[in-house]
């Protein structure tokens, strides 16, 4: 069925990966009121912090280990597409010469 109306469409997630900087109770409070589920390790200080509070610090979040190291793939693909400068310095003007560079580079690096 085609959107109705003008603007992007609003779309949601359903799972976000995200690292250590992502990890504040603000953040996780902000993905679970929009019902989307997150999979982000606790930094050490905050580990340390409830923790040193006992039983009043709380559960730690779930964290899906296997979940998370599916991350890496897609953080070495942005690695392997920023090593061409023309990428990483964003030269194209417009988003269609922007993806026809990413797409040249990955069939590139693919072959």
């Amino acid at each position: 069925m085609p959107r109705v109306g003008v603007g992007r469409p609003r779309v949601r997630p359903g799972h976000v990966l995200g690292d250590k900087g992502y990890s504040s109770r603000a953040i996780r409070a902000w993905l679970r009121r929009r019902g989307i589920g997150h999979t982000i390790p606790e930094r050490a200080d905050q580990v340390r912090n409830r923790l040193r509070r006992g039983s009043r610090g709380g559960r730690p979040p779930a964290f899906d280990t296997q979940l998370y190291k599916r991350r890496n793939v897609v953080e070495r693909c942005f690695n392997r597409l920023k090593q061409w400068r023309g990428i990483a310095t964003r030269y194209e003007k417009t988003a269609e010469s922007c993806q026809a560079a990413v797409t040249l580079a990955s069939l590139l690096m693919w072959a």
